[in-house]
Parts: structure tokens; C-alpha cells; sequence
């Protein structure tokens, strides 16, 4: 008998979206049942991450009209890892594997079965990479490199072009339970379980409606995160600041004294105050790292839940 597959489908604010969505990833799901490779009572799993459009009225109506649709609410806005974690939990207790996958849909379909061929060939993992970012904007598609690379840089294990379309077996969903961190950064914690990975590629299409949630505040916040969460490679680097400014403060030192002795001396303030405000500087940069450090820590200790769930619509009996 075939495995059940999820698909997970993390939703905020997607009322423009979802008709197209709904269809499209039904249509996939009828396919891949079809022609054998995953089982008839596989599912779509939206979860809405506490819109405040009519998400989960839509929802609630394909629910009841479709078998294959299924829904689960979140009691607030959690944010997009909180939200795809929630479903990824949930999908482990009912399904033998998941994909997830955004509701705008610019991640190509069709590569699935190919996810799905990977599965079976014994992948605990496969990852979507991302061919290229024609599509994207010059902007964009300069910082998302630049971050790649930054985050390699600092030692943050990742899969380059890479976001959060990827199939997971249930025993990757079930190792990925065991992390009970707070400040989540799915793309960098699932690289860690060392499980054997595939990769399919593909070409990123437009969002078919609606608009990105991911504005440039929210793509910089999940970059701080990434870093600050995987790597302690900014503290080594402020204590190498310190260590050259203090090489740099001595060799100062040294040509004052040599000057005073020769009486080549200039009373001024330029030097002192110059120094002050670049030490001054450095201090606060490394205060505010260390701070972010400290940060992650008081959200660690509570061990705050990271989401809620406020209503689970599961295997529908559709007349």
C-alpha cells in the first residue's frame, strides 16, 4: 500500500490566493493517487496563522465540500515557521510523509512526485532548490545571496537557495520534534538531522495574487535569527575587534610617547575625541551583540509554547 503524504500550507491573510491553491494542490494530490505513488486518503493541510481576511471562512467551506482539504486554525498570528511547525506536527500523527509549501504557489508543483520518487528511494528529506531568481528583483535577489553567504560564512549549515519547500518523512517530522528552541529557523534546524537528503530543482514562479508576506522588515528579522540562533561567530568576531583595536591603541601609545620624548608634541583634542567615539562605537556594537545573545537566551528559559491550536478540521465526511 502507498504511504499518505501532507501537504502543509502555511496561510495569512490568503483569501486571494486560496481558490487557486486549493485546486491546484487537490489536483496534485489526485494525480500522485492516481498513478499509485501515495495513497488515496493523502491530504492538504492549511493552516491558517490568525488571518484577519476571511482565510478561514474559505477554509471552513472547501472543509465540508472536499475530503482532501483539511484545516487548522492557530488562536493568533504566530509567525510563518511557527505556523509551518504547527503543521508539520500535526501532519506527523496522520501522514507518512509531508510537503510544505507556501499558498502563493511560486514553488513548482510538479516537482512533488518527484520528491515523492526520491522518498521512496529511501530520502528521509528532499529539498526544492530554487534554479535561479530571474524573477526576482535585483534587490532581492542580491540580498537573499548575500544572506546565503553570510550565513556559510558563519558557520550556519544551510542549503543554498533554498526557503521551505521540502518533503519530510515522518521520521524527520519525528526528530525534528525532539528541538524544542524557541527562536525557530526551520531552514537551518532540519539540515542538522543528519538524515539522508535529496534535492529536486526548479524554477520559481510569480505569485499568482495577493501580496508578499515577507516585506524587507520581515526577510531582515528572519536573517537575524538565522544568524543569531545557529552561530556564535559574532562574538568570536567582536573579540577580534577588540584584540586589533587594543594592537591599534598600543601602537598609539607608543607613538605618543616617542613624540613626547622628542618634544613633537601638539596639544589638541581631534585625536582624543576621535578615539573616544570610535571606541565608544565599538563597545556599543558589541554590547548590542552580546545583548542579542542574551535575548535569545530570556526567550529560551521560558519555554513559551509556540503556538495554539484553536481548531483542527480533519478527514471530513463529505456527502
Amino acid at each position: 500500500m502507498s504511504d499518505r503524504l501532507a501537504i502543509v500550507v502555511p496561510c495569512y491573510n490568503e483569501q486571494e490566493v486560496l481558490p487557486a491553491t486549493v485546486e491546484t494542490l487537490c489536483s496534485v494530490l489526485k494525480q500522485l493517487s492516481g498513478n499509485g505513488k501515495i495513497a488515496p486518503d493523502s491530504f492538504v493541510l492549511f493552516v491558517d496563522d490568525g488571518s484577519r481576511d476571511d482565510t478561514w471562512k474559505l477554509l471552513c467551506g472547501y472543509h465540508e465540500s472536499n475530503a482532501l482539504v483539511w484545516a487548522q486554525k492557530l488562536s493568533k498570528n504566530c509567525g510563518h515557521q511557527s505556523a509551518l511547525l504547527s503543521g508539520l506536527m500535526t501532519a506527523m500523527k496522520y501522514a507518512d510523509m509531508s510537503v510544505s509549501i507556501d499558498a502563493d504557489l511560486q514553488d513548482d508543483v510538479s516537482v512533488i512526485e518527484s520528491m515523492v520518487d526520491q522518498y521512496r528511494e529511501g530520502c528521509e528529506i528532499v529539498y526544492g532548490i530554487r534554479g535561479s531568481r530571474k524573477k526576482d528583483s535585483f534587490f532581492k535577489r542580491s540580498t537573499a545571496q548575500g544572506f546565503y553567504r553570510l550565513l556559510s560564512a558563519m558557520g550556519v549549515k544551510t542549503i543554498y537557495n533554498h526557503a521551505d519547500f521540502r518533503l519530510m518523512s515522518r521520521r524527520a517530522m519525528e526528530e525534528l520534534s525532539r528541538y524544542s528552541e524557541t527562536n525557530l529557523y526551520l531552514r537551518g534546524l532540519i539540515p542538522l538531522l543528519g538524515l539522508k537528503t535529496g534535492e529536486v530543482v526548479y524554477e520559481r514562479g510569480e505569485r499568482q495574487a495577493g501580496e508578499s508576506k515577507y516585506p524587507l522588515k520581515k526577510m531582515l528579522a528572519l536573517a537575524l535569527n538565522g544568524i543569531t540562533s545557529f552561530s556564535i561567530k559574532p562574538i568570536r568576531l567582536v573579540t577580534v575587534a577588540g584584540l586589533l583595536v587594543l594592537v591599534i591603541c598600543f601602537a598609539a601609545a607608543v607613538y605618543a610617547l616617542i613624540a613626547y620624548f622628542n618634544n613633537d608634541v601638539e596639544r589638541g583634542w581631534t585625536s582624543t575625541i576621535l578615539s573616544i567615539w570610535f571606541l565608544g562605537g565599538v563597545q556599543l556594537l558589541a554590547i548590542g551583540i552580546i545583548g542579542e545573545y542574551i535575548g535569545k537566551i530570556y526567550n529560551e528559559v521560558k519555554r513559551r509554547p509556540l503556538y495554539h491550536i484553536e481548531t483542527l478540521l480533519d478527514q471530513p465526511d463529505v456527502k
